[in-house]
């Protein structure tokens, strides 16, 4: 009887044998190349290493090299302030936060430091610095939160940096890869507030240390020539793009042992991994592997947290200890949300499904979630519920241009007689009386995803993940 796995292969083989008119020599020597199965598992515990990486590499590509790409926001070191927040024509990132305006900084730590500064924030606006590197690791905060809304300014240095801290930096922080991200989110409480966020991004700053310092600048770092990253590029040689990500990813003694793997196949850094060369067979089986290897990710996503009336709830990203070298807790949050926050910064409850467990549709009914008499998110800074395509993951056009409710908009919404709130998951208007509690959806599947901004750790809370003690509401299919 032919097993899953064998299934895969064979349709792999049969794939490959209508295209392939000879059969190449393995790209290394066949003596050290592993076997057909040991092939099939590198690649499978290797897609689900290097998937995280991989994506965050892309997302460098997009925003802070190919000026062509259509999402460019900026070269490494220079700040891009979005002075608007994420709309339907935004695809560089799947489940895209409509919330904050963002402001992007990506950094190049290869010469010398960089200096974040931040101005004064008034104490109601939320706004945070969130410091991820190459490994999609959460390495530190700067904000409400964690650092207050007081002005100042603060070191993110390399691995390899060994300088005492500087007067005047009130705080350290150190990334594992060279190319982190500084991604700001400053909250905007309506459409008229743009002004004033415009004026707070204008106060961020980055600076290269030796200018904080008033210093000669060290040498510059050598150019390097990135390898344009597009999704059918991605798919079409996932590995070559991972030859290209981990250049920029140093070896630690959690990722040593799948990196040894991994270089078995010809994959790490100064390697170029060429599908092409291999021999049909060994194709055949990392192309099972892989897919295998993404199987595991989804089915992490779909069971990997807890079920909470329909809502999966759980933690999903952090620092490099909160992983552990759980690579595939990994990939699925990278495949979740790319760039998500802490656990204890946001929150982010997502859904598929109603309350029963039937898939969420919005061709072929209407929706409520309906939040009790002060059972509304309980949070230090704000929350939303925001509208998705269930298949791209990416904002949904529609007649409004609401593409969220959030908890800055409750004093224009209406409340039912018991004091309770209900939202209308529709694509069409519930009508002129309830309009302003509509989330318009599309006309096809659904994934919504709750943000709870600097959750309270207190009682009623959503913390500590899937154990707290508030609960989202299901979502109640009404037709």
């Amino acid at each position: 009887m032919l097993t899953k796995r064998d299934l895969l292969r064979s349709a792999a083989m049969a794939a490959l044998a209508a295209t392939a008119k000879s059969t190449p020599a393995l790209a290394q020597n066949k003596a050290e190349w592993p076997s057909l199965l040991e092939a099939k598992d590198i690649a499978e515990e290797g897609f689900v290493y290097g998937l995280a990486p991989v994506m965050f590499y892309a997302v460098m590509q997009e925003f802070a090299v190919d000026r062509n790409s259509g999402q460019f926001k900026a070269p490494f070191n220079e700040i891009q302030n979005e002075h608007k927040v994420s709309t339907p024509d935004d695809t560089a990132v799947i489940t895209p936060n409509s919330d904050t305006p963002y402001s992007l900084l990506w950094l190049d730590l290869r010469a010398e430091p960089m200096v974040i500064s931040v101005p004064a924030v008034e104490r109601d606006r939320y706004y945070s610095v969130q410091l991820i590197d190459g490994n999609t690791y959460n390495f530190g905060y700067i904000g409400s939160r964690t650092t207050g809304t007081e002005p100042g300014d603060y070191l993110v240095v390399g691995t390899d940096w060994k300088g005492e801290t500087p007067a005047g930096i009130k705080k350290v922080f150190r990334s594992t890869t060279p190319f982190p991200l500084a991604l700001v989110r400053t909250q905007l409480f309506n459409p008229d507030d743009m002004p004033n966020v415009v004026k707070i991004q204008a106060g961020y700053k980055a600076r290269p240390l030796s200018t904080f310092l008033k210093q000669p600048a060290p040498p510059a770092a050598p150019k390097i020539e990135f390898i344009p990253a597009t999704t059918a590029g991605i798919k079409e040689n996932f590995f070559a793009y991972l030859d290209a990500a981990l250049q920029f990813v140093p070896e630690t003694p959690r990722d040593k042992e799948v990196r040894a793997k991994l270089a078995r196949i010809g994959i790490g850094p100064g390697k170029t991994f060429d599908f092409k060369e291999l021999s049909v067979e060994h194709k055949a089986e990392m192309l099972v592997g892989m897919k295998q290897g993404d199987g595991k990710v989804d089915k992490w996503l779909a069971g990997g947290n807890k079920n909470i009336n329909g809502w999966n709830v759980g933690s999903f990203f952090g620092d490099e200890a909160f992983y552990n070298g759980d690579w595939v807790m990994r990939a699925g949050a990278a495949k979740g949300g790319l760039l998500g926050n802490d656990a204890v910064e946001a929150m982010y409850p997502y859904t598929r499904t109603d309350a029963t467990g039937e898939p969420l549709d919005g061709s072929k009914h209407k929706y409520t979630i309906t939040f009790a008499p002060g059972q509304l998110p309980p949070v230090n800074a704000f929350w939303s519920v925001t509208m998705y395509d269930g298949k791209s993951q990416f904002l949904v056009k529609n007649p409004i241009n609401r593409y969220l409710i959030n908890s800055p908009m409750l004093s224009g919404m209406k409340k039912d007689e018991d004091g309770s709130l209900t939202l209308y998951i529709q694509k069409d208007s519930p009508g002129a009386d309830k309009e302003s509690n509509w989330l318009p959806a599309p006309d096809d599947k659904i994934y919504l995803v709750m943000r709870l901004y600097w959750p309270n750790p207190a009682t009623p809370s959503i913390l500590p993940a899937g154990e707290g003690t508030w609960q989202p509401p299901g979502v109640k299919r009404v037709s």
